[in-house]
């Protein structure tokens, strides 16, 4: 462990505390604040909650195995995600037992289906454009200005236990391809999705424990006597609860209600505002890792994120759907949504793709931000008469750059598989990776740091 090993809480740690106040004492005291500024405060209460959650879950990767660590951190991370989905697709729900099939309530521009499958497919992109994106650009700028050579810092590797996720991504990719031609989200596809995680979140299970790295305040926490630190990690745990339970419902409805009142499309900020807040913590721990050149744990722990956001987050809505409508049907897919979720499947087809030689380089990852930037652009250049069409051939080149990439590392795919579904995780080990491109790199980086 290193930084923050001292006794005395880190400062930043009492910061992310103090940020959960605002919002919590907003939420208890019933006062109504003009919708910009009740996002701002809820947002900021989610963004802190979300660093507690963070720190404690990485402190418990010294009580859990190192995979089944990753894996619950990652879930962990991205639950204020998962909350604010859940609100608007349990008013989904009511307002289909209250008005019949239709999601849209009397008076709103936007129905609730449609805020929920927007916020959800915003967050899975963010976390590829932007998440993978980061870590690589972040490490190549490191050890560039460390004076690694161009060919050595132009890649980051991942350990080879790392084609679990990679795998696991894929099916469900592969699954999430069919969601675009469908008008409901079923619950049939909620038993196939949630079937993917519990399978991933087995086999993850069976990883070796290892001594983890933590930095800052989770590595204070770890620093505590063995009762003291799980008395922390699980007051943290409830304590961050509690506040996303008191704030969430409030930061998705000042949202809705602060694009009426500035006249901001509400999809867009549902889209993107929402998923930023409570996805930052998670992205600034992966760019801090990424700093210190722990690029594979970085990577590693956004890989797994996107997992849990690919199969339970999507799994669960639902359910989340059928118990607040009283009923058995499916979430409504309207038509816009089809094209946000064939845009979303066909960018984590090609980020997969791009994974199968176990390491991901600056040129794939400006890629992958480069076209998550393109949206937006095409989303602004295009004629309203024309918004759509744009999403559906930015998705035709994810897929055509995707299955080209495939067809190129065609002799990778069956041993990523292999490993990924049936290898021991005994025979998945650092040394022995060592004989692909992404081993011999992380072996590299490794001589790197120790050598400083």
């Amino acid at each position: 462990m290193s930084i923050g090993s001292g006794r005395r809480p880190p400062a930043l740690g009492l910061v992310a505390l103090l940020a959960t106040v605002p919002g919590v004492a907003v939420s208890l005291g019933g006062l109504h604040l003009m919708p910009p500024v009740a996002a701002l405060l809820f947002g900021i209460s989610i963004v802190g909650a979300a660093f507690l959650l963070a720190w404690a879950a990485e402190a418990a990767q010294l009580d859990v195995s190192a995979g089944l660590a990753v894996a619950v951190l990652a879930l962990i991370a991205v639950l204020p995600e998962y909350a604010v989905d859940f609100v608007f697709t349990a008013r989904g729900g009511e307002a289909v037992a209250a008005h019949g099939p239709s999601c849209r309530a009397p008076g709103e521009e936007t129905s609730a289906c449609s805020l929920a499958l927007a916020n959800m497919t915003g967050a899975n992109r963010i976390l590829v454009g932007v998440g993978w994106a980061l870590v690589v650009l972040i490490a190549w700028r490191r050890m560039r200005r460390r004076g690694v050579s161009q060919a050595r810092a132009n890649s980051v590797a991942l350990n080879r236990a790392d084609a679990v996720p990679i795998v696991f991504l894929a099916l469900a990719s592969v699954y999430c391809l069919v969601l675009p031609f469908k008008r409901t989200l079923s619950l049939a596809d909620t038993v196939v999705l949630l079937a993917i995680f519990v399978a991933y979140s087995w086999r993850i299970s069976r990883a070796p424990a290892g001594e983890p790295d933590l930095i800052g305040p989770s590595a204070w926490i770890g620093s505590l006597d063995k009762r003291v630190r799980r008395t922390v990690v699980i007051g943290l745990f409830v304590a961050a609860a509690a506040v996303i339970l008191l704030t969430a419902e409030h930061f998705a409805q000042s949202l809705v209600d602060t694009g009426a009142d500035l006249g901001i499309n509400e999809f867009l900020l549902v889209q993107w505002l929402a998923p930023l807040a409570s996805e930052a913590p998670e992205l600034l721990v992966a760019g801090l890792y990424a700093w210190r050149l722990h690029t594979s744990e970085a990577l590693g722990a956004l890989v797994s994120s996107k997992v849990n956001q690919w199969t339970l987050l999507v799994g669960t809505l639902p359910i989340v759907f059928a118990a607040s409508s009283g009923g058995w049907s499916g979430l409504p897919i309207e038509s816009a949504q089809r094209d946000e979720l064939l845009l979303t499947a066909s960018q984590s087809l090609l980020a997969v793709s791009l994974l199968v030689g176990l390491s991901l380089s600056v040129r794939a990852a400006l890629l992958l931000t480069g076209l998550f930037f393109l949206q937006f652009a095409l989303s602004a250049a295009v004629p309203s008469s024309w918004r759509g069409r744009e999403l559906i051939a930015l998705s035709v080149v994810y897929l055509v750059l995707a299955a080209v990439v495939l067809f190129r590392r065609r002799r990778l795919i069956l041993p990523i598989v292999r490993d990924g579904l049936f290898t021991p995780y005994r025979s998945l080990g650092d040394d022995m990776c060592c004989t692909t491109a992404a081993g011999k790199l992380r072996l590299r980086e490794r001589v790197l740091i120790r050598s400083e």
